[in-house]
């Protein structure tokens, strides 16, 4: 898997030196925000959603004048609630994930746009955490697949084509655990930066 990452990166960078000779219009970003997480399917209950972050960079690179292409690369900490039962205390099932999205951007008006296209999320990490809020109460799992292909759909509002508000769905395609119908389903909500 570090291969696979490493692949992404070093096509992400080749991608950003080429698109800066295409064209004097590309601007490199950075990102952040807040995730609500949670995993959804047929027969499954779906828990209650984990608050968690994603932070990384993004690239945007313009087609014509209302049409862009977006490549970005984020940490994005998922999973859901196992209990927020004040009685048995608060549980979580943590699922960290470099997220790499390759976004076609469609602006409407001034700054405001509407993106969407595939995303590749890459496992890093897995664990249950019985003590969120506190170090410790860690238990490492591996039941969740390394790989997770999804589709992510949003709306944006960038000023001054610096600084953007964003919000997105992202659903996962794929199995999140073998031979079950379970997905992830993640609401984000954040900020962001143009140089």
């Amino acid at each position: 898997m570090k291969k696979q990452v490493a692949l992404i990166a070093f096509l992400f960078a080749g991608y950003f030196v080429s698109a800066q000779a295409w064209s004097e219009k590309v601007q490199l970003g950075v990102k952040g925000g807040v995730n609500f997480s949670s995993v959804t399917g047929d027969g499954f209950e779906s828990p209650d959603s984990r608050t968690s972050f994603y932070a990384g960079l993004l690239l945007e690179a313009p087609l014509s004048e209302n049409l862009s292409i977006q490549p970005e690369v984020f940490y994005s900490g998922q999973g859901f609630d196992l209990s927020d039962d004040p009685n048995q205390g608060n549980s979580e099932f943590q699922v960290g994930y470099i997220q790499v999205p390759i976004l076609l951007k469609a602006y409407l008006f001034d700054g405001f746009n509407i993106q969407a296209g595939p995303q590749f999320g890459f496992k890093v990490n897995e664990e249950i955490d019985f003590d969120p809020s506190n170090n410790g109460g860690d238990i490492d799992s591996d039941v969740v697949r390394d790989f997770d292909l999804g589709l992510t759909a949003g709306l944006e509002y960038k000023f001054a084509e610096k600084f953007f508000v964003q919000g997105r769905y992202t659903y996962g395609f794929s199995q999140l655990i073998e031979d079950t119908d379970v997905h992830n389903s993640v609401i984000s909500a954040g900020v962001g930066y143009m140089f």
